[in-house]
């Protein structure tokens, strides 16, 4: 027993993934016998006859977070996932020297495991197209427009906070890159039906704004700070191709935010808004630039997000298990 006050023996907490799997007593067996001779799992824990809706075992462990997609391709080949479950919950806090050895024991580092299967569920439920991902982005497009007739920055900004479309280019990305094409249909809708409701309500707005209190043409076509939204060139593509990197490696490290999201609203929104406010004033050689801006900006990110997962999912072919 230590003694109060002794410094613990590990000197950070390790990342590891508590697992629980509900299976047949005759799977849970093959489960258990297997997970035995893993070194990356430790803290196994079986509760026979604990199921009751589906009758069978309980199977509890924790699992260093590298090791996950081999783990879960085990559960799944033992057939698992048809008449049981499997759940992953990320531990936030856990005290344990026994995780530690199975994290050491574990290829690579904890922070760059890709685990696939959270990703691909991740992606899939944030990307399915909803009244609330509609309205933000419409929101966020509206907000866009007045930055761009305002000539005001700081409108833009607060635009992009407001844009969800991250989810579904993440999943584009995710499923040409792992060959999950049930994901590309829903995303590729949500993203562009999304943009086109967004754009027409906009262009509503203006038309209905400027019937109201004359919107200024010239005002609607130019401003020196936000010039770049119908000036599409090399840069475009440039922060595009960075934007989505900066997503993946966000979404696969679990540590996707609103300062990523904000990353890729930057190269999205303020064309899509733009669009909206130059229709609805006649300029549509405006409108057409913002387009084009929009088409880059989506091609470099579907681009480079693509990519930066099938380098994940070499490297960590490479890594293998231990």
């Amino acid at each position: 027993m230590r003694p109060p006050g002794a410094v613990p023996s590990s000197a950070t907490i390790p990342i590891v993934l508590h697992v629980r799997v509900v299976a047949p007593a005759s799977v849970a067996t093959l489960v258990v016998e297997s997970l035995r001779e893993d070194p990356t799992v430790v803290h196994l824990v079986v509760v026979p006859g604990a199921a009751v809706s589906c009758p069978g075992d309980l199977v509890m462990f924790d699992l260093a977070r590298e090791n996950a997609n081999q783990v879960l391709g085990d559960l799944r080949a033992f057939g698992v996932e048809r008449d049981g479950s499997i759940s992953i919950d990320e531990t936030e806090v856990l005290l344990s020297d026994t995780a530690h050895a199975a994290e050491r024991r574990a290829p690579g580092a904890p922070a760059d495991a890709v685990i696939w299967d959270a990703v691909q569920n991740r992606v899939d439920a944030e990307s399915r197209l909803s009244w609330s991902f509609v309205v933000f982005l419409t929101l966020a497009a509206l907000i866009a427009s007045v930055g761009r007739y305002l000539d005001q920055p700081i409108l833009i900004v607060g635009a992009v906070v407001v844009g969800p479309e991250f989810a579904p280019v993440a999943a584009i990305c995710v499923a040409l890159a792992t060959r999950t094409w049930r994901l590309l249909v829903p995303a590729t809708t949500t993203l562009l039906l999304g943009f086109a409701i967004a754009a027409a309500v906009t262009w509503v707005a203006w038309v209905v704004t400027d019937l109201l209190v004359d919107v200024s043409t010239e005002q609607a076509g130019t401003g020196n700070q936000t010039q770049f939204i119908i000036q599409p060139d090399g840069w475009s593509l440039v922060v595009a191709l960075l934007a989505g990197i900066a997503g993946i490696l966000s979404l696969t490290a679990s540590k996707s935010g609103t300062l990523v999201g904000v990353f890729i609203s930057v190269t999205t929104i303020p064309a899509v808004g733009t669009i909206g406010l130059t229709l609805a004033v006649g300029l549509g050689g405006e409108a057409v630039s913002a387009l084009a801006q929009l088409g880059i900006n989506l091609a470099g990110l579907l681009l480079s997000g693509t990519l930066t997962l099938l380098v994940q999912r070499m490297v960590w072919r490479r890594v293998g298990r231990v």
